[in-house]
């Protein structure tokens, strides 16, 4: 009798779960990274929107308001990173847009890559800096190589990063000729890419582009605006610079949907039952990297026309491929450009930090403190690499050195705490101290680690590139939409490293192979 009733228990156990049909695996992933995307803008903004842009990933997508990142000092390289290989810096290699190169003491983009020539440009590109696979790169395994993989974005690192090391090809825009170019690390440069920029490339169309706002002046009432007129932009009025601004206007994201569609249009991608990927990146940060109270009014038709951008992108795929084909996935980068200083008017406490000064008078402690010689070798990004090898010609310990640098440095003013290389990688674990150690690389990262205090302001003096310390979170989206996902909006906060699991998961093949994460599983 028992061995019949668990004979009847099984069959119904194995006829329930034949009853719930698994998911189909999409066609085709697209992946849309929309760089410095603010969950709180887009829904302070949202009466500024038509029905088929935001609205409809809100009402038909599984939106989770809050993802975000585990590690410290985010940027657009890092971020993209994290995203598509499940990870942290720390282990992926990418801790930042550019880092110091101690073996040739000047630094290095995340994607430099001498070994190759770029087309349309250059500049030579490789993914080789990241260290794990990614997404992309397991679903071009998963498939023998004929799953297509392509990336699209305004920024080269940003394109070469979502491509991965195994994809067809990665595309951004040239900012001095407002060609689309790629790099022959990957296969060889597409025909219709080519004949793209011969005929409908961005320069043939520049000198008609002018950015004015969408709505009447008086719609934008959401953040504090100082003018009394509306802006207007003519991105040819500055001859060098034009296709640098374009870029950093809402108007590169259109840019990044024409050759969206070139590219469904001429290639197979989503049109066969070999699951594709495509990676797209948008802007959504301030206009020529200004401070929001500088151009309240151009971020809030930044979101406008950022809506319209998805509306158009949504209506691309489906009709080129079709959306029940097709599952998205939504984020952004979880950082913003610096604002500006606080003024004096109200008396917020500020003050400036020089990197170079600090070194300098480091070097010159280091010195008295055990002989003549050069122990700060570089400083870069609120980092100081010291000289390895002249610490070991002099037979002394780097970690008792990295231990009294820190102790000299934590005593400069606007320095709120200094973390050097052996306490983060061997030192107690706190959660301050995890975020700080996700974001740091032994090999790329510096010997000491500066945290200036909040509102105060980093000068470069190299550069006018100065950075003012905020350390308020910044609300970042994430939104899958698609084939089978089933709409809700969540608040309970993810963080991104579940994304490359998830999307594993869809089309069930394996994460990344430094990815930790578990999938999640209720979205289809």
């Amino acid at each position: 009798m028992k061995g019949l009733l668990t004979s009847i228990l099984t069959v119904l156990t194995f006829t329930g779960l034949q009853a719930q049909p698994l998911p189909t695996t999409p066609k085709l992933v697209v992946g849309l990274t929309i760089d410095q995307l603010r969950t709180d803008y887009l829904e302070a903004f949202s009466t500024l929107y038509g029905d088929k842009g935001f609205r409809r990933l809100w009402k038909e997508g599984r939106v989770f308001r809050n993802a975000e990142y585990t590690f410290c000092g985010t940027d657009r390289a890092s971020a993209i990173a994290a995203i598509y290989t499940g990870t942290t810096p720390s282990v992926n290699g990418i801790i930042g847009k550019r880092w110091m190169d101690v073996s040739i003491l000047r630094t290095v983009s995340c994607v430099d890559d001498p070994s190759f020539m770029g087309n349309y440009t250059n500049e030579s590109s490789s993914p080789s800096h990241l260290l794990t696979s990614t997404i992309a790169d397991e679903l071009k395994i998963a498939t023998r190589n004929e799953g297509l993989v392509y990336a699209i974005a305004p920024f080269r690192d940003a394109a070469i990063l979502a491509a991965g090391h195994a994809g067809n090809g990665a595309f951004w825009l040239n900012n001095t000729t407002g060609k689309w170019c790629g790099t022959t690390y990957y296969s060889e440069f597409p025909w219709w890419v080519s004949q793209y920029n011969d005929r409908n490339a961005v320069d043939f169309r520049i000198a008609d582009m002018t950015w004015t706002p969408v709505h009447p002046m008086q719609n934008y009432t959401f953040l504090p605006e100082w003018r009394d007129a509306a802006f207007k932009y003519k991105f040819d009025d500055d001859r060098i610079n034009k296709y640098k601004r374009l870029i950093t206007s809402p108007f590169i994201n259109d840019e990044v949907n024409l050759l969206t569609e070139e590219l469904l249009d001429k290639s197979t991608m989503g049109k066969d039952n070999t699951p594709d990927m495509l990676s797209l990146t948008y802007y959504a940060g301030n206009y020529a990297h200004k401070s929001v109270q500088e151009c309240a009014m151009e971020m809030q038709d930044t979101y406008v026309r950022l809506d319209r951008s998805i509306a158009s992108l949504l209506d691309i795929i489906d009709k080129k491929v079709g959306l029940q084909n097709v599952v998205f996935f939504i984020t952004s980068t979880g950082y913003t450009d610096t604002e500006s200083a606080d003024r004096g008017l109200y008396r917020v406490p500020t003050g400036e930090f020089h990197l170079n000064r600090c070194a300098a008078l480091l070097n010159m402690y280091l010195m008295a403190t055990y002989g003549q010689g050069q122990y700060v070798e570089a400083y870069y990004d609120q980092q100081i690499y010291l000289n390895h090898k002249l610490i070991e010609e002099k037979q002394l310990d780097l970690a008792d050195i990295q231990e009294k640098a820190a102790e000299f440095l934590i005593q400069f003013s606007g320095v709120n705490e200094v973390y050097s290389g052996k306490r983060l990688l061997l030192g107690a674990w706190t959660p301050d101290i995890s975020m700080i150690r996700n974001g740091f690389h032994r090999k790329r990262s510096g010997d000491l680690l500066i945290d200036v205090l909040p509102g105060w302001t980093i000068v470069n003096e190299n550069t006018s590139d100065h950075k003012v310390v905020r350390k308020a979170h910044i609300p970042s989206p994430l939104i899958f939409l698609g084939s089978g996902v089933k709409p809700a909006v969540i608040n309970t906060p993810v963080t991104v490293d579940h994304i490359a699991p998830t999307v594993a998961h869809i089309l069930r093949i394996r994460a990344p192979n430094a990815c930790t994460a578990t999938p999640i599983t209720d979205i289809r």
